[in-house]
This record gives C-alpha cells, structure tokens and sequence, in this order.
C-alpha cells in the first residue's frame, strides 16, 4: 500500500479576497511561508519518501522546505497543476456574477458538467492527478508521499479516488486548510481516507 500525503499550498496573497487561484502564479504571504516551514517542522520527524509537488510557485516553495528538512529533492509534477478556471482566474465571486451570471449560476449548481467559462474539465483534471498517484504508488509500493499541489485538484482527486461524484466535490470537501494534512491510502486498487484538513502537529506516524 501507498500513503499520500495531500497538502494544499501556504496562504497566497489572493486569499483575503478569496480570488480564484489556477494557472495564474500567485505568491505567498508571510503566513504561507511560516506554513512551510510548520510542514517542514513535520516532516523532519516523519517517514516520507519522496515529495512531489506541482509546478506552480506557490506549491514548489511549500514543498521545497520540507523536502530539504528530508533531504530529498522534490519532484516537480505537471499533473498536479491546478485546474484552470479559464475566465475566472483571478476573479472574485463577486466579479464573476458581474462578467457571466447565468454560467456562474451553472456552475455553483454543477461545477463539473457546468466548468467556467473557458476553463479546463474537472473530469480531466481528476484524472490527470489520478494517473500521478497511480504511477507513484507503483513506484513506490510500501511508500509514503507528500504531494504539495492545490485546493480544487485535491478535491476532484478525493472524490475520484474514494468514488464520490465529481460533481459534489465542493459540498462534501467544503475546504482544505493552506498547509494541513489530508492522507489518502492506495492498496489494490482500493482507496481510502485515513485524515482530513489535519493540522501539521499531528503524530507523523499517522493512522496505522
């Protein structure tokens, strides 16, 4: 069996006015980077072997501290980009119901079938990062990773993997907390969810 991990990155610079983070490469607050360093504060104590993150900023510097505190090098995955929210990146809910209300409408009431304007499949997306486990967990068959990536990918990937619809992700996983610990258990095939939004002091050894 593998075990993952899931961090969504530190606090950016967009989260006091609750814009959309995909693509854009958003930068992190003071309390984002202390964040780091409190997953790295954890990790150093904890058996992880490998930390893979996405590509973007805000996920590699939340990552990079506690790959250093391991002594690992991170590995930078493209499949755990976060989903694109095409015309809706950047914007606020507020914003959106303002450029286009009746597909802002759609989506608050199906995000998958009904995505932003614009913006990449949630099915895709669950997908993409599905593939990026799957290949992790075969690599590392008796492994525990970290994987450093984003909210809404997260979600899908929990839904995904656990077999909830996609289309509830935003009802059943309401938030995932900047810096805490989500673990995710792969055995034959088999999913299972062994922690939620824990913060890093929890016990490293975890649930087992």
């Amino acid at each position: 069996m593998t075990d993952f991990l899931l961090v969504r990155h530190g606090e950016t610079v967009w989260h006091a006015e609750n814009r959309y983070a995909g693509r854009t490469d958003v930068a992190l607050t003071e309390r984002g980077h202390a964040q780091a360093a409190e997953l790295a504060a954890w990790a150093a104590g904890a058996r992880i072997d490998a930390v893979v993150c996405s590509p973007l900023s805000r996920a590699r510097l939340t990552a990079e501290p506690a790959a250093r505190a391991l002594g690992l090098v991170p590995r930078i995955e493209e499949r755990l980009v976060e989903v694109d929210f095409g015309r809706g990146d950047g914007l606020t809910r507020t914003e959106m119901r303002e450029a286009f209300p009746e597909r802002l409408d759609a989506f608050l009431a199906d995000p998958v079938t009904h995505h932003l304007p614009g913006g990449e499949d949630p099915q895709a997306a669950a997908a993409r990062a599905a593939a990026c486990l799957a290949g992790l967990a075969e690599e590392l068959p008796d492994g525990r990773v970290l994987v450093v990536a984003h909210s809404t990918l997260v979600r899908l990937l929990l839904c995904h993997e656990l077999g909830i619809p996609l289309g509830t992700y935003r009802r059943v996983f309401p938030a995932l907390e900047n810096g805490a610990l989500t673990e995710l258990r792969l055995h034959r095939g088999q999913a299972s969810l062994l922690r939620l939004n824990a913060p890093c002091a929890v016990s490293p050894a975890g649930t087992h």
